[in-house]
């Protein structure tokens, strides 16, 4: 018989442990001073988050001079970028094309209509090592959580005497920032 009150009690507290979660807590108390507590969860999700600035949405490159062509190459600083995340973040960078899209400037000789994204370089720093741009994402910059990095591009457009006739070319160029 004892066995028998023992064991009902500690069924009885198990299923109401097992159900307090689900049950709607309350207290009440009396005299002076009253005080009555109940505790409560609270559940928050924070997810990634991630912002990208850019000074300017359009960037004119400096028109080749004769010394730039016969560098082969001139620099042109690009825009600045701002971005802030809440955890680790990488910025990405890629053409929207292989190609240039080429638009004849002149009477003459057309725009060069096969000039390649790779003669575009890139790199975050004017005397940097620049990295031909391409239709394949490449990390620009990376960092860690912050409301604020500050990162300009540079860019290096190679030229050719005999390649790059007069014309306007352009080149979407497409930043990605992320966030895993």
């Amino acid at each position: 018989m004892n066995r028998f009150c023992v064991t009902l009690p500690l069924f009885i507290t198990a299923a109401v442990t097992a159900l307090s979660p689900a049950v709607a807590q309350s207290c009440s108390a009396e005299g002076t001073p009253a005080s009555c507590s109940v505790p409560g969860l609270l559940t928050l999700t924070a997810f990634s988050v991630v912002s990208l600035q850019m000074s300017t949405t359009a960037t004119s490159l400096a028109s080749p001079t004769a010394a730039d062509f016969n560098a082969g190459f001139n620099v042109s600083t690009g825009p600045t970028l701002t971005i802030a995340a809440n955890g680790p973040w990488t910025v990405h960078i890629r053409s929207e094309s292989a190609l240039w899209s080429a638009t004849n400037a002149s009477g003459g000789a057309p725009a060069r209509l096969n000039k390649p994204a790779a003669d575009l370089g890139w790199s975050t720093a004017s005397n940097g090592v620049f990295s031909p741009l391409s239709i394949v994402d490449a990390n620009l910059a990376t960092g860690a959580a912050s409301g604020g990095n500050v990162s300009t591009v540079f860019f290096r457009t190679a030229y050719s005497w005999t390649l790059d006739t007069p014309g306007v070319y352009t080149l979407v160029v497409i930043l990605t920032l992320t966030s895993p």
